[in-house]
């Protein structure tokens, strides 16, 4: 009944309802994002959902868009300025995805959207992260973020998947006010990003 019915329920108002609330806070993260990065402010991106349906989500652009001589895209090191990783390390680059939760392509809790190109890459097991919706937060997120490795992460989604309950979502969703603040997990030993899913062994 909640995972079906509820869960659907609770998203739609809480997130209309977070919307509402921190659009002042949105506004300006859009003002700075904008004097400091330039546009567009909204970095858009095709991720996997529900039943790997693909669908585009959005959050605050935290890089550059700096190239080398030859046109291409600098590393993400070299892109990421320090105001992307405030945005990055205080997860208020996350705050559009809220639109996503309000339409229907994401949860507040969930496994986190990756990559479309890591489809191909799962095994039986990792797929079932997708039996759900992605969230804003999920499981992997408040047991070490982008500090554990990708296996640890792909169990917790995998857990997570099979037992998605009312008391479990409250639980994850407070344990994520604390790790926000406490800034922790943020990144994998010292790169600025989760390195690539690259299949498994």
């Amino acid at each position: 009944m909640y995972r079906k019915y509820i869960k659907r329920i609770l998203d739609f108002a809480l997130s209309f309802i977070a919307l509402i609330i921190l659009s002042p806070i949105m506004l300006i993260v859009a003002i700075l994002v904008r004097i400091k990065l330039g546009s567009p402010v909204i970095f858009k991106q095709k991720r996997p959902g529900l039943n790997e349906k693909i669908f585009t989500m959005y959050k605050f652009r935290t890089m550059t868009d700096k190239k080398d001589k030859l046109g291409e895209l600098l590393p993400d090191s070299e892109r990421l300025t320090k105001f992307g990783k405030c945005l990055r390390s205080t997860s208020l680059d996350e705050l559009p995805e809220l639109l996503n939760i309000l339409k229907g392509d994401m949860s507040i809790v969930g496994p986190r959207p990756l990559l479309v190109e890591y489809l191909a890459l799962y095994n039986d097991e990792q797929r079932h992260r997708h039996d759900i919706k992605p969230g804003l937060t999920g499981l992997a997120q408040v047991n070490g973020r982008n500090a554990i490795t990708w296996e640890q992460k792909f169990k917790y989604d995998y857990y997570y998947s099979k037992n998605v309950t009312f008391f479990n979502d409250i639980q994850i969703f407070i344990k994520t006010f604390g790790k926000v603040f406490e800034r922790d997990g943020i990144n994998q030993s010292d790169e600025v990003c989760m390195e690539d899913f690259n299949g498994n062994n």
